[in-house]
């Protein structure tokens, strides 16, 4: 098998933070399971005015007590945006770079941080952490195509022994693993990409698996050039959100579909409601076992019109780590 070298150097040693850049330190008890989810009604509204009496959690089906709960969480914010930069998004950067730098205005706060990865044969950090909107700006306007399928520059991810076209799994897995296993507060990985995974290393459930470790949040934007498939004698691409939706769900998020009745600005705002609307639960479980295995989470309300929307689950730590 070939070895993938993840070489994390690259992707940390690209952009050093500064002292005032740090993000403060939290204590957190390790033995306590903590979950970010929102609430919707039938119509897919967000309520956000539910209390702990209105909750239930279950691990592997059995019923926890909540020992933490509250609402419109203060934590902070790490947001990872992931944009794909293969031939058939060339059409969109530039209302990409628009957007994505106006959400990064509005939403960042001085305690926040963001990053910002482009992937398409290869994958690159843009920008390391920083809570500065200038410097988000300047590393979208470093947004190109990269249609290179014979991978002659590879970066973090060797591609040089098999044919790549977008390598969405692989991103989604270094971003979670490398840039935001360490992260304390939400995190959320944001992908901008027509959903369609060509030659990754990894496989899908390598990168949700990742995500779920980093307890982060995914968000899949899913914009398709029509055009460039139409107009290339393509028959596929574009077709399906089913990776998107399969990653998102299962961390938490949703998928959000960009089109003329969803403009690309509109879903940002949208997402930063989202945000705003969040609950958190914290328990501690009562199989105590750290034995790294997977453990399902369903957390129910009282109120069988309304749905949560929460990751399906977590890893245990495992003994001694």
């Amino acid at each position: 098998m070939l070895a993938l070298l993840l070489a994390p150097a690259l992707l940390l040693g690209q952009g050093a933070q500064s002292p005032q850049d740090t993000p403060p330190t939290i204590k957190v008890d390790v033995d306590v399971v903590n979950i970010l989810f929102n609430v919707r009604d039938k119509k897919g509204g967000l309520i956000g005015n539910l209390e702990k009496s209105d909750f239930s959690i279950w691990e592997d089906g059995k019923q926890q007590e909540i020992k933490y709960f509250n609402r419109e969480t203060d934590l902070p914010l790490t947001i990872g945006l992931l944009i794909d930069i293969s031939a058939s998004q060339g059409n969109l950067i530039e209302i990409e770079k628009d957007a994505a730098s106006q959400f990064f205005g509005q939403v960042l706060r001085s305690k926040d941080l963001a990053f910002l990865i482009s992937f398409g044969p290869d994958a690159d950090l843009l920008q390391d952490y920083t809570n500065s909107p200038k410097l988000l700006r300047a590393g979208l306007e470093g947004l190109k195509v990269n249609s290179d399928f014979v991978g002659l520059h590879p970066g973090p991810v060797p591609t040089i022994y098999q044919p790549k076209g977008t390598i969405l799994y692989d991103a989604v897995y270094l971003a979670a693993s490398d840039q935001l296993k360490g992260q304390v507060g939400r995190k959320v990985l944001i992908l901008i990409t027509d959903g369609e995974d060509q030659g990754s290393h990894y496989k899908i459930r390598d990168a949700i698996d990742a995500a779920q470790r980093a307890d982060a949040i995914l968000y899949g934007f899913y914009y398709v050039d029509r055009a460039f498939y139409m107009g290339n004698g393509f028959s596929f691409g574009g077709v399906s959100d089913s990776a998107l939706r399969q990653m998102s769900e299962d961390t938490g998020g949703h998928v959000f579909h960009i089109d003329r009745k969803l403009p690309l600005q509109e879903a940002f705002r949208q997402l930063q409601d989202e945000m705003r609307s969040q609950y958190a639960i914290g328990y501690t479980p009562t199989n105590a076992a750290k034995d790294g295995s997977f453990r399902r989470i369903e957390i129910r309300t009282n109120n069988k019109d309304l749905k949560v929307q929460a990751r399906k689950g977590y890893f245990a730590s495992k003994g001694g780590n």
